[in-house]
Parts: C-alpha cells; sequence; structure tokens
C-alpha cells in the first residue's frame, strides 16, 4: 500500500478534513487516505446494513462519515456523532481500572483472584490458581458463560429479554469443565472480564460502573459514553435489529448487557477514539502499566485488555479493541504514540441469528475483517 505524498499529507492537514455530512456524497469527495474506508462504509450500505459510521484521526485532521439511518421506523439519516453498542470495547476500559489497581498496590498483576473473590471458591472451579494477568489476557482457560447450555432457534426471544448479571453469568460459567489443560494458552471468554468486574468492585468498594466512570469516562469528558444506562429510547441512538422467524426485532440494548464490565458501553466512535488516544498518551494509565498491556510477545492477537494488528508503516504494533453482538459490530485500531486513531461500527441488516441460519456468523466475521482492512489501510496511508 502506497504511503501519501508529502503534498497530499499537507493539503490533508489545511483542509482539516472534518466531514460530518451524514449523507450519501459523491465518490471522489473523500480525501485520498480515506478512500479504502469510504468506499467500505458505502459497501456496507449497499449490502442494507442499517449504518455504519467512523472516525479517523491523524495529526492535524479528522475525517468522519456515516451512512444509513438511525433506525428502520423513522428512517432519519444517521450522523457521525451517533450512539451505538460497542460490545468489548468495554473490556479495554475495563482493563484500565484494573492496571490502576496494580499501580495502587492493591493487587499485583501476577498475584492470584482465588483467595480475594469469593466466585472463586463458590461457584467457579478454577483448576489452579488464577491470576490478574492471565483474566485480562484471556489466559486462564475459564470458559465462557454463553456456552453452559445448548440453544436452538426457539431460545431467540428468551435470549434478548433474559437479564443476566455478573454474578449470574459466573454462576452459569460454573456449570462448565475449566480444565487444567487451558491455563497458560489463549482462549477468549467474557467471564474473565466478569471476574475482573467483581475484582474491581471488592477492591474499590464500589460498584463496577461508578469506578469506570471515575477511572475513565468522566476524566476524559466522554458524555457520549455510558456502561448502564437505558438508551434504547435516545434520539441519536441507532438501533440494532435481527429477524426472528421473518419478523423484524429490535434489539438496540437487551437487558443482559446493562452495566456489563465485558461488553456493557454504549458510545460513539469519536468517543472510542478519544478513550485509546488517551491512553496511549499516557493519561490513563503509567507508563509501565502500558507496557504491560502491549506485552504480548507470545500472544498473536492479544495483549491485556487489547486487541493487537501489526503496522506496516514502521513494523510497529497497534492495538485497540472490537466488540461484535449480533446487530452491532464495532473495531476500533490506534497507533501507540497516541497520534493516530480510527474506529468504525456497522449496524447489519436484520439478519437471522446463528441460532437460525449458520451462515450468519461467516456473514459477521467477514464485515469485521472488512472493517478492520479497511481501517489498517486508513492509517498505513496516513503514516509519515
Amino acid at each position: 500500500m502506497l504511503l501519501l505524498s508529502a503534498a497530499t499529507a499537507l493539503l490533508l492537514s489545511l483542509n482539516g478534513c472534518t466531514d460530518a455530512d451524514p449523507g450519501p456524497a459523491p465518490y471522489g469527495t473523500a480525501p485520498p487516505a480515506t478512500k479504502s474506508i469510504d468506499d467500505t462504509m458505502r459497501a456496507f450500505v449497499e449490502q442494507e446494513a442499517v449504518a455504519v459510521v467512523a472516525e479517523v484521526r491523524w495529526p492535524g485532521g479528522t475525517w468522519s462519515r456515516a451512512y444509513g439511518v438511525r433506525n428502520l421506523e423513522s428512517r432519519e439519516a444517521a450522523a457521525p456523532g451517533d450512539s451505538v453498542s460497542v460490545a468489548s470495547i468495554t473490556k479495554s476500559m475495563t482493563a484500565v481500572s484494573v492496571m490502576k489497581l496494580v499501580e495502587e498496590g492493591l493487587i499485583g498483576l501476577d498475584d492470584p483472584v482465588n483467595g480475594i473473590l469469593e466466585s472463586f471458591s463458590t461457584v467457579l472451579k478454577p483448576p489452579g490458581p488464577i491470576t490478574v494477568r492471565q483474566l485480562l489476557g484471556h489466559t486462564s482457560g475459564m470458559p465462557t458463560f454463553q456456552e453452559a447450555t445448548e440453544k436452538n432457534a426457539d431460545d431467540v426471544p428468551g435470549i434478548i429479554r433474559e437479564e443476566i448479571g455478573t454474578q449470574r453469568a459466573l454462576e452459569i460459567t460454573g456449570q462448565l469443565p475449566w480444565e487444567a489443560r487451558d491455563m497458560g494458552f489463549f482462549k477468549y471468554s467474557d467471564s474473565n472480564y466478569l471476574a475482573l468486574g467483581q475484582l474491581i468492585e471488592k477492591l474499590r468498594g464500589r460498584p463496577y460502573t461508578e469506578v469506570v466512570r471515575a477511572d475513565v469516562i468522566d476524566p476524559l469528558g466522554l458524555e457520549a459514553t455510558s456502561i448502564n444506562e437505558v438508551v434504547t429510547g435516545k434520539p441519536d441512538m441507532i438501533h440494532g435489529y435481527i429477524t426472528f422467524r421473518d419478523e423484524r426485532l429490535d434489539i438496540t440494548q437487551s437487558p443482559g448487557e446493562m452495566g456489563s464490565p465485558a461488553f456493557g458501553a454504549i458510545s460513539t466512535v469519536s468517543d472510542v477514539n478519544d478513550f485509546y488516544a488517551a491512553l496511549f498518551r499516557g493519561e490513563l494509565v503509567s507508563e509501565e502499566s502500558l507496557q504491560e498491556m502491549t506485552r504480548a510477545d507470545d500472544m498473536p492477537l492479544f495483549g491485556l485488555g487489547l486487541r493487537k494488528w501489526t503496522q506496516d508503516c514502521d513494523g510497529e504494533y497497534r492495538y485497540g479493541g472490537m466488540g461484535g453482538f449480533w446487530a452491532y459490530r464495532t473495531a476500533a485500531i490506534a497507533s501507540t504514540d497516541g497520534q493516530y486513531q480510527a474506529a468504525m461500527t456497522l449496524v447489519p441488516p436484520p439478519l437471522p441469528t446463528p441460532l437460525e441460519d449458520p451462515e450468519t456468523d461467516d456473514k459477521l466475521n467477514h464485515w469485521d475483517d472488512q472493517m478492520v482492512s479497511a481501517l489498517q489501510e486508513t492509517l498505513d496511508r496516513l503514516c509519515p
């Protein structure tokens, strides 16, 4: 992939490249560096996505755009600043609160949590000592609670309405085998971060949602970000849908998402970029904590609370997060110098759930790959 010429980079900087027009624009109007991301967004809309929003930042410039609608009832145009569910981006925020516990000496990264959390002696059955680092990096071997029961298409309405809090989800996790052979190896599990949410509450003596607001949301002024607020009725919320037995269902915010340390955040692409920019500029945790979070030489895809990608222009890694529900897909990638960020959320067309149509998972994974590819190509073109 070609890098921007100095002349083009200067032109982008002078123009500022702030584009808040939510409607379709003629091809060729996007700045050269953002052509890939703009083309990808248009392609999603052509595949009947409800909406897609994105924002890219670099020194001296910002570009943002939205396509599609806020909901399929009013058909009001989506805007770049609209709210969306960002799912597992939440894990990066939770990781910040955990690293602050470590910095204050309340617990060590390599300290076991078994004797601290009641869940580890009551409902969970860990095969050995489980450390904070293992929970953060998904190397504890803990199964994820979603695997506990065999689901079928008849369960879809119940799944949407089910309110599973952190403790209940860990109780469900405890019904699954936790194999000693899985410890020390990567195995993605939402239950790891539910346990970390309990650790935060135990050591802070306050609800998780209050702590993450004090640690992340309020200091950065992330006014569009919340963890446990009801947002379905917000006018700037982009709604998400599925199709169940030929009926369209609005699943914008299910009760099980509310307040979750693993996937509860509602935000905007701008707030997500603000968060990762601040994290890598050292505004949220110490340099030592950042080194630990990004020290993932033996892990090809993950650090501690962060997803990891290669950076073609100088060989350094980029980090960020990905989040996905049936009705929302988010990818956010940032440079470790805090200078470059790119985030996109896709709200897919109302698809049958994977329980009804196994091909849905393939489609969602394919779209995730397309989002990441477009964000990476854009950041590569912006490399100095």
